[in-house]
This record gives C-alpha cells, sequence and structure tokens, in this order.
C-alpha cells in the first residue's frame, strides 16, 4: 500500500510541477533556443509513458530507500541525485549529437531534473510514510 501512495503523490506532484515549468519556459526557453528541433505538438503517448516509467524509477531509487530508513530527507537526497543524472543523459547526449541543441537549455534542464525530481520523491516518501501507516 505504501507504493502506491508514493506513486500517486509523486505523479501528481510531478505532474503538477512539471505542467507548471513547461507551460511558463516552453516558449522563453526551449521554443527560442530549440525550436528547429521541436515537434509543432507533443507526442502525448511518449509524454505518459515517460512519466510512467520516470515515477517508477523514483519510487525504486529514491522513495524505497526513504522508507527502508524512515526518513524522507533520503527520497530527496537520492531523488536530486536520480534526476541529475537522468536528465544529465538526455541533455548531454542531445547536446553531443545534435547540431541545434543548446548548453544553457542543458544547465538548466539539468537543474530542473534535480529539483523536480527531489521535490517529487520527497512527496512520494512524505506521503507514503504518513498514509500508510
Amino acid at each position: 500500500m505504501a507504493y502506491l501512495i508514493a506513486y500517486v503523490a509523486a505523479a501528481l506532484v510531478m505532474g503538477g510541477l512539471d505542467f507548471l515549468w513547461l507551460s511558463n519556459t516552453s516558449g522563453p526557453l526551449y521554443h527560442r533556443a530549440l525550436g528547429a528541433v521541436m515537434a509543432e505538438n507533443p507526442n502525448m503517448t511518449a509524454a505518459v509513458a515517460f512519466y510512467l516509467v520516470y515515477i517508477a524509477g523514483i519510487l525504486i531509487f529514491a522513495v524505497r530507500p526513504a522508507l527502508a530508513s524512515g526518513d524522507w530527507r533520503t527520497a530527496a537526497l537520492f531523488g536530486a541525485l536520480f534526476g541529475f543524472f537522468a536528465y544529465a543523459t538526455y541533455d548531454l547526449t542531445n547536446l553531443a549529437t545534435l547540431k541545434t541543441w543548446s548548453l544553457k537549455v542543458s544547465l538548466i534542464d539539468m537543474a530542473w531534473g534535480a529539483l523536480l525530481t527531489a521535490v517529487t520523491a520527497s512527496a512520494a516518501a512524505l506521503a507514503a510514510l504518513k498514509l500508510a501507516k
């Protein structure tokens, strides 16, 4: 039950925060720097698949250790690291392989990935620790 609570909490927190982030930075940051390689409309099937898989990763690599230790701060630390490494993989691969990719976007996106995942993992762990008792 704890993992179901954590998954739902993570989906709500990450979905809400990432929606706010993308709706406020899409034009000024992403379209300005990457417009040539961006699709006119996002592939929502791929987007949903990303969130489902990524949230499972957050539970495995950040929430599970926090539940084992009983401390949400473990989720914050491992979430930040997981987010940084996952977003760095995407951003640095794009920087290495695409003609039109931005170092500025990569650095901002990696920082966002670390912060977003730390907050999401923390909220998921807190929800599971409090509600699954």
